[in-house]
């Protein structure tokens, strides 16, 4: 038989090569995929003036409380459908989440949540705010991510809102270093050159404050219908990525701002109605592959007074929807969301990790199994159980008993672009 000759030349290679190097470009710079840092599983929003050191223990005991009041932890899964045993797995770890680490991220919100106070009243919070978020972050007392949202950039507010961002990072520049898990969360946006916009007050800052370049990124709050189809015809949020690479963090979908600009009537308006769907899968294929996350919004059903266990039961099923949609994240306003956001997110990890560790393990030793995964649906699976690692609904040692595996492996099976060796155990579990 004679011997295989390829027909194209090196000449065809460096003509395709040619070719497609504004695609290599792209895929290189816009699509650099997830870099397994940690993503809080919720952001909790309070008015920007109610900021205290105390405050997410504050929460994390008024969250506790709530639980206990109404029959202790475990009968809170049980309320959320899970049987005995994971009901009982769920709840001690929800129980020390809330008394460690009970708010993940935090925004102190100068937007909705504080109002127009007048600008003498909203300087000095500002001010006041980076005061107090440096000092907790010092004193080790502040959630793992922490920043503001400011006023949007409509003509009407948009002087108000740079003036706020301004006071804030130049106070926490002034006090040190920035806080590594800082966030800047964007409302409103309806096109590409707000964005913009905001690309060029950050990198003002990043000069006047000596900060590396790309040092201030942000989340964009998704809540207005000409952000998903503009006049065009085009989706500007699908242009965004592009528009300022590398800048935006997080597209953060919001419920009830976006439903009301479709004239939902109020008791309509859900995280779970099909315009929300709509919006949130055109978000989805927008960011895919580009590092941006997700988070989905809020329910405004508050588990008080006579409604608590109906609103759990809500809130569960929503965080619970949102996790098997691939959206990790979400809004909560009230500590009595904290039980039901925990216990639905942990028995969403726990309920998975025993077959997600099986096929790790089967697909790592090469050993045939029920299912043959390709190396795509490794990482797949991989991320699934890191991320119940670093929001703690599962134990490391788990991971190492079930899989094989310890989290420097399990971080480069989900993220096989990212170079771990430098990076510790903590840093990929914490942020």
């Amino acid at each position: 038989m004679p011997t295989p000759r390829s027909s194209l030349s090196a000449g065809d290679l460096a003509h395709i090569d040619g070719q497609l190097a504004a695609t290599d470009r792209l895929l290189e710079q816009n699509y650099p995929g997830d870099d397994g840092s940690r993503q809080p599983v919720h952001t909790v929003y309070v008015p920007a003036d109610r900021f205290t050191s105390s405050l997410a223990a504050d929460w994390g005991a008024q969250a506790t409380a709530t639980a206990e009041a109404h029959g202790g932890f475990e009968q809170l899964g049980r309320l959320l459908g899970q049987d005995a045993g994971l009901a009982g797995s769920v709840a001690s770890r929800v129980q020390a989440k809330l008394a460690s680490e009970p708010i993940e991220d935090l925004r102190l919100d100068f937007e909705d949540g504080f109002g127009d106070r007048g600008d003498d009243a909203e300087d000095a919070a500002a001010v006041a705010a980076a005061s107090a978020v440096a000092t907790a972050v010092a004193a080790g007392s502040a959630p793992p991510f922490i920043g503001i949202r400011f006023k949007c950039f409509e003509a009407a507010t948009r002087a108000r809102g740079l003036r706020t961002l301004d006071l804030f990072v130049s106070g926490l520049a002034a006090a040190g270093e920035l806080p590594a898990g800082l966030v800047l969360t964007l409302p409103k946006v309806t096109t590409v050159a707000q964005v913009q916009a905001m690309d060029y007050a950050v990198s003002r800052l990043e000069d006047v404050h000596g900060l590396p370049a790309g040092r201030l990124r942000f989340e964009v709050q998704v809540e207005t219908p000409q952000l998903i189809l503009g006049p065009e015809g085009t989706s500007p949020v699908a242009q965004l990525p592009h528009a300022v690479p590398g800048r935006i963090s997080g597209l953060h979908y919001g419920t009830y701002d976006y439903s009301a600009s479709l004239q939902i009537s109020a008791e309509y308006q859900s995280m779970e109605h099909p315009v929300a769907d709509f919006a949130k899968e055109v978000m989805q294929l927008a960011v895919a592959g580009t590092g941006i996350r997700l988070s989905d919004g809020s329910t405004n059903i508050i588990p008080v007074g006579d409604n608590v266990e109906n609103a759990w039961r809500l809130h569960g099923r929503l965080v619970r929807r949102s996790l098997e949609r691939g959206y990790y994240q979400g809004w909560d306003l009230h500590p009595a969301q904290l039980p039901s956001r925990f216990a639905a997110t942990y028995a969403f990890y726990r309920e998975g990790l025993p077959a997600a560790a099986a096929r790790l393990r089967n697909y790592v030793e090469r050993t045939e199994g029920g299912v043959m995964d390709e190396p795509a649906t490794a990482r797949a699976l991989a991320a699934f159980v890191l991320r119940g690692v670093q929001c703690g609904a599962v134990g490391a040692e788990e991971v190492q008993a079930l899989a094989g595996v310890g989290i420097p492996q399990l971080t480069a099976l989900a993220h096989p672009g990212l170079a771990t060796s430098n990076t510790s155990a903590k840093d990929l579990l914490h942020g």
